[in-house]
């Protein structure tokens, strides 16, 4: 997926309301997972995402922060993340417990 025309997300649009469910892509620019809930707020925060699984099942969730993530809007207004951390990098991260 080409990210170059995407709208990058302002700080201020950085809450749980907007980041919740967004798909986040690895370095290699394939689908890592999706950020299931918000710790914090703003750039300070971290986001959890469910990485791997099969249709939510099986997802193991890892909390990074949300400043490794560059979250953006692409054409039809869905807002993804772009992440320097591959799929395997992040299944190697401990799980994250609420």
């Amino acid at each position: 997926m080409d990210h170059t025309n995407h709208v990058r997300l302002t700080t201020s649009e950085l809450t749980p309301a907007v980041l919740e469910g967004a798909t986040i892509y690895g370095a290699d620019d394939h689908k890592v997972g999706k950020v299931d809930h918000i710790h914090g707020a703003d750039a300070g925060g971290s986001a959890v995402i469910d990485v791997g699984g099969f249709l939510g099942i099986g997802a193991k969730p890892v909390a990074v922060p949300i400043s490794d993530l560059e979250f953006m809007r692409d054409e039809d207004g869905d807002v993804h993340a772009v992440t320097s951390w591959t799929k395997h990098e992040l299944k190697q991260m401990p799980a994250h417990r609420d």
